[in-house]
């Protein structure tokens, strides 16, 4: 009765997990992990096939042998000899006539009239330490779409490393039902038998098998007809009560729903770490616009430091110039330097205001020239240590998503290349004196030696800074200057001394406004444009960044979808 009802749903249950595998197919593929696309596609390819048991372990194990034992056929199925023979898969399927098809280069199958394979396929898998190119492989291709995992060891030695290693392929990383068989047992006394049967179960629980199911057969017992001691009835009992019987076709859906839940939770966790691996570049590259910020901060208040500096140098020596010019315009001293230049060769008024001049552009000059030397070097300093501390915080990035990680090592690859590439182009720019210059600002700059171009962007910047100040202060106070001598040209001892005195302040006081607001704008301005620059070497990590975000939600999106109708059919699906 129960397997009549079984067997009516069957059909629903199996169009059901035949969409969510479809479903799951796509989500593969739109991850780029063509391991995982293929899996779920033979996965879907086999929906309709029996349930599936596939014989693994090492070469010269004996699962020839146990395999022709277990079919009981009176004859030899899958070819035994001393030397290893399965140097393919082969798949043993029902068929009303004995027939054999090789459908590629590592896939046999073969067709027998015995009844068991009815309700069952038993696939005879090359050894798991072969040395034949390609049997590894190929066996670990055919696990995971595997019902029951048939482990068979030599019983005379079954703790071989590469046995057990490729076990925690199939269970640790499949989770897959597995049994246990020591074949050969023959040849061993009951007792030595009895430790390697305990040793298994033990080695089984601590690799996280909580009952392992353990069988000792002989398949030479088996085939001489002495089947009370040959060890297979016992197994034949636990196929018959826990998957025969009507039984094997839900147990294949649920297996193969089990297997879409474990790929689908791979992709969850996988997702977990690139969102992870996305939060820390954000939080990177949040952390790099706030150091840029900082620092141009910094650069700006040295910039007010220097123009600072540079006013109190202009101060004091047009204060000088001014009691200078008080004095050489009393109305003692113009008579005197008047007759003076009449009847001496002592400077004539006119000539004592252009030297005066003169002195004035020498006397800035210097003065201004050692006040930029002074604190060119503090603004220098500042821009250095925010170039710096870009080129450090990109070399200790982050980085989570490794290069191996299980699902998405594409993902991981692409973003270790673009890193790189920003490594690479920030050395660039870092060693390009060019990239501090700042043509548009200073137009009228003289450009830099050759010498000085082949040198690290870091060490001239101090001398871009002078050049770039320079030609911010002394285009201002060569404007002074032309003011201060065009005033002074159109002097004469007629003009009022007032009127002259009030032209010369007005002109330094001019000059002095223009230079405290137009040097702090141009080397503020460079400071910025100079944070840009550096800022640009990110896009194409910005980019990334911005792809990546679109990315993780689409395909979480999928994957919650793909998760939740797992859950749904699981819950709905009998227990059998």
């Amino acid at each position: 009765m129960i397997s009549t009802i079984l067997n009516k749903n069957i059909q629903k249950y199996r169009s059901q997990v035949d969409e969510i595998v479809k479903d799951l197919h796509e989500l593969t593929i739109q991850i780029q992990h063509p391991e995982l696309a293929q899996t779920v596609s033979e996965l879907r390819n086999r929906i309709n096939e029996p349930f599936m048991f596939v014989i693994v372990g090492e070469v010269k194990a004996g699962k020839s042998s146990f395999i022709n034992a277990l079919l009981d056929t009176g004859r030899e199925i899958t070819k035994v000899a001393p030397q290893p023979m399965t140097d393919t898969i082969q798949q043993l399927v029902y068929g009303e006539e004995e027939e054999t098809t090789l459908l590629n280069p590592f896939l046999k199958r073969i067709a027998i009239p015995v009844d068991i394979l009815k309700e069952i396929a038993i696939v005879d898998t090359p050894g798991t330490n072969t040395i034949i190119e390609k049997h590894q492989e190929i066996t670990e291709r055919f696990i995971p779409a595997s019902d029951l995992i048939v482990f068979v060891f030599e019983a005379k030695n079954p703790y071989r490393q590469s046995a057990w290693d490729f076990f925690q392929f199939i269970h640790g990383d499949w989770r897959k039902k597995i049994i246990f068989v020591l074949q050969q047992k023959d040849l061993m006394s009951p007792e030595d038998l009895a430790v390697n049967e305990k040793g298994v179960v033990e080695y089984a629980q601590k690799k996280g098998i909580i009952q392992p199911k353990v069988f000792c057969v002989s398949a030479k017992q088996e085939q001489e007809g002495n089947k009370d001691e040959s060890g297979f009835e016992p197994m034949r009992a636990y196929i018959r009560e826990n998957i025969t019987g009507g039984k094997a076709p839900f147990l294949k859906l649920r297996n193969n729903l089990d297997l879409s839940h474990n790929i689908c939770e791979r992709i969850a966790l996988g997702l977990e770490v690139r969102q992870k691996q996305w939060d820390a570049d954000t939080a990177f590259r949040a952390d790099i616009h706030d150091t840029l910020d900082k620092q141009a901060q910094q650069s700006g208040r040295q910039v007010d430091v220097l123009v600072e500096n540079l006013l109190a140098g202009y101060d004091r020596i047009t204060r000088q110039k001014e009691d200078q010019l008080k004095e050489g315009l009393s109305v003692f001293t113009l008579i005197r330097r008047t007759f003076a230049g009449i009847f001496s060769k002592q400077a004539s008024a006119k000539e004592w205001l252009e030297q005066l001049a003169n002195e004035l552009g020498t006397d800035l000059e210097l003065e201004l020239q050692r006040k930029l030397q002074e604190g060119v070097v503090d603004l220098a300093e500042s821009i250095q240590q925010m170039a710096k501390m870009i080129d450090l915080k990109i070399q200790h990035s982050q980085t989570i998503l490794k290069d191996n990680h299980a699902i998405f090592s594409a993902i991981a690859e692409r973003r270790s290349n673009v890193l790189r590439d920003l490594q690479d182009a920030f050395e660039r720019f870092m060693n390009r004196a060019e990239n501090f210059t700042a043509r548009e600002l200073f137009p009228d700059n003289q450009p830099l030696s050759p010498n000085l171009l082949t040198g690290s962007g870091l060490a001239v910047i101090g001398t871009i800074l002078a050049i770039v100040a320079q030609g911010a202060v002394f285009d201002i106070t060569g404007g002074i200057l032309a003011s201060v001598g065009f005033l002074f040209a159109g002097i004469s001892t007629s003009i009022k001394r007032r009127k002259v005195l009030q032209g010369f302040s007005q002109e330094i006081g001019k000059g002095r406004a223009r230079m405290e607001s137009e040097v702090a704008e141009k080397l503020n301005a460079y400071v910025d444009q100079l944070k840009r620059k550096i800022d640009s070497n990110f896009h194409e990590f910005d980019v990334m960044l911005a792809q990546e975000k679109e990315q993780v939600a689409k395909i979480s999106e999928a994957q919650k979808l793909v998760a939740g109708r797992i859950d749904s059919l699981d819950a709905e699906l009998p227990k059998v």
